[in-house]
């Protein structure tokens, strides 16, 4: 599986924080990431400096081999969080997805 991750200009995307957002996701996903191609996270300040609660924005977007990506949007008041909070999302929508595949 792949792991990209992206920022926008007002955070400041260096090695470590990439390689926190690959463990959050990843360890949310679980035995889930075997049916994945690709993972990209994209973390934005929509606030910039001027601050605010819930102006960090994460999405995450996953690709299941053989099916359409999914995508899911997450704003909390800090990275952690919001990397948090977007990956118990697709951690939910995945399940839900290839649970209909396993009832067909």
């Amino acid at each position: 599986m792949q792991f990209q991750f992206n920022t926008d200009a007002n955070i400041q995307g260096d090695d470590r924080l990439a390689e926190v957002a690959e463990t959050v996701v990843t360890s949310a996903l679980g035995h889930l990431t075997d049916r994945l191609s690709r993972i990209e996270v994209h973390l934005a300040d929509v606030n910039g400096a001027k601050g605010g609660a819930d102006d960090i924005h994460c999405t995450i977007e996953a690709r299941p081999e053989g099916m359409q990506p999914q995508t899911v949007t997450h704003s909390d008041a800090n990275v952690d969080a919001a990397l948090r909070g977007a990956s118990k999302k697709i951690r939910a929508l995945l399940d839900s997805e290839f649970g209909k595949l396993g009832r067909r």
